[in-house]
């Protein structure tokens, strides 16, 4: 059982900058961090989770175009 001396309870050591929440630009919260609050957190995870954040990629070639693409030309011919 731990002893109360009655003393508040220290402050956490802070590791990070605190910066602005990047969805509410409000000061961020070390619980939530980098973000201001759960309702922050859990707008960003929801955007995470639905593919608001996906890079666009272009699709590699089909196969059956591939021997097109590895036919040299005419001009390379000479």
């Amino acid at each position: 059982m731990a002893k109360e001396t009655g003393k508040a309870p220290a402050q956490p050591i802070r590791l990070r900058p605190r910066r602005p929440c990047p969805l509410c630009q409000t000061p961020s919260v070390q619980k939530y961090h980098p973000f201001c609050s759960r309702r922050c957190a859990d707008i960003d995870l929801h955007r995470w989770l639905g593919g608001h954040y996906a890079i666009p990629a272009e699709d590699p070639p089909d196969f059956e175009d591939m021997d097109t693409i590895l036919e040299p030309s005419d001009n390379d011919r000479k």
